[in-house]
């Protein structure tokens, strides 16, 4: 048996590059099936992979990555309408459109 040396970390700007095909809301946990970052969504029981990511982890991505132009939240606030947050931890049509030209 040859002796391989033990692989170097790999920085997380390369790690994403090299992940371009999968859709980049893998970067974050699914808070709807639980699925950990770079891993694909499942069904609830558990047995099946989806193609791809649930509603609720592309929200958490974009809410996570972009700077809200609808009502001026930093990444990591969540959007809110007059001052209440919205709906199930949603984020606003601007806010997504931001992440994906980020993204890309």
């Amino acid at each position: 048996m040859t002796y391989r040396p033990p692989a170097a970390p790999m920085p997380d700007s390369i790690r994403h590059r090299l992940r371009a095909r999968q859709h980049p809301a893998r970067a974050v946990a699914c808070p709807h099936c639980g699925a950990h970052e770079h891993r694909p969504c499942t069904t609830p029981s558990k047995r099946r992979l989806l193609t791809e990511p649930h509603p609720q982890r592309v929200s958490a991505w974009v809410r996570e990555t972009a700077f809200c132009p609808a009502c001026q939240v930093e990444p990591g606030v969540p959007c809110h309408l007059d001052g209440r947050p919205l709906r199930d931890g949603d984020v606003h049509p601007q806010r997504a459109a931001e992440a994906r030209e980020t993204a890309a």
